[in-house]
């Protein structure tokens, strides 16, 4: 008579963690594999490998195997701003090679329909997302951040010119990928408080959201009405990053304020929200930002204050797990 034991012995050594159960019956060998972790082109290569080293013992007649993954707790974080060009994107790249450095597994969606730039930011400007199914996969970055954006789907320089409905069509194709064991997803939201961020909030409910804004007073009304417009949807804020905030003339060291300084710090103290730390004017930033190379990614001046932002975020995250 054959036994179970007889069965879990033709498993290849590397497969054998893997199966949680083994069962036979008249013929028929019944086993549970954990593919957490695995997508769906590596958990049909590990089913089929069972399947075939089983099936080759003489008394059995069929195999089932039944696949069973944990369920990724992935959370979704919001990166807002109440107007364009204030470097909100160029915080989200940063933010998520800084995360993804420290061991964490995450994603971007760029969100901003009509004016992508996450494909630059993250040197994926040529790579194009696949289809598995009626799921998006989306695009390995060189820095260790998955991706997904419009700018990969349409030709370089063209227009899109949707309204709502068609932008909220492509906006859930993007957000509902096969992320895999993604389990933290930086959401580039376009400036304003319009469809897209409504359809974020309301149908992804995200965990958390951080503004940007320079210092002076014209992007400050503009990001406390992104204050306004998470709160009104429940979502926490994690906290204020202030862009831009001085400028080191690279000849002379002297520091400038083109912008202002401080304005957003003390915005987040009057408003009651945490300060998450400010970012200089660099023209190393902007330069490493057109080249598709994060500061965030390279030892040096211009990615510090990207990283411990992503260090307060990561605490941040941390303390709401917990």
């Amino acid at each position: 008579m054959t036994e179970p034991a007889e069965i879990e012995a033709r498993i290849p050594p590397h497969v054998a963690p893997r199966v949680r159960s083994v069962r036979f019956a008249d013929g028929v060998a019944t086993l549970v594999a954990d593919v957490s972790g695995l997508d769906r082109d590596a958990a049909a290569a590990l089913q089929q490998e069972i399947e075939s080293a089983v099936g080759a013992h003489p008394a059995v007649t069929e195999v089932r195997v039944a696949l069973m993954a944990d369920k990724v707790n992935r959370r979704i974080v919001v990166v807002g701003s109440g107007k364009g060009g204030v470097g909100k994107s160029t915080l989200t790249a940063n933010l998520a090679v800084a995360l993804a450095q420290a061991g964490r597994k995450v994603g971007v969606v760029d969100a901003d329909i009509y004016g992508p730039s996450q494909p630059m930011l993250l040197d994926a400007a040529n790579a194009k997302p696949t289809a598995r199914g009626q799921q998006l996969v989306p695009v390995e970055s060189p820095h260790g951040v998955r991706l997904l954006s419009m700018g990969q789907l349409v030709a370089p320089g063209k227009a899109i010119a949707w309204r709502g409905p068609m932008t909220g069509g492509a906006l859930g194709q993007l957000m509902d990928a096969e992320w895999g064991d993604v389990e933290l997803l930086l959401v580039d939201l376009p400036p304003g408080t319009g469809d897209v961020q409504l359809t974020i909030l309301q149908k992804f409910k995200p965990a958390g959201a951080i503004v940007v804004s320079t210092p002076q007073d014209l992007a400050l009304i503009d990001a406390t009405r992104a204050l306004d417009l998470f709160r009104q949807a429940q979502v926490p804020i994690i906290g204020l990053v202030e862009n831009m905030a001085g400028y080191v003339c690279p000849h002379c060291g002297e520091i400038s304020d083109p912008f202002g300084e401080g304005g957003v710090e003390a915005a987040a103290r009057a408003l009651g929200e945490p300060f998450l730390g400010r970012i200089p004017l660099s023209l190393a930033v902007r330069i490493a930002s057109d080249a598709g190379q994060p500061p965030a990614a390279a030892d040096g001046a211009p990615g510090e204050a990207f990283i411990a932002i992503a260090a307060r975020l990561g605490a941040w995250l941390d303390g709401a797990r917990d």
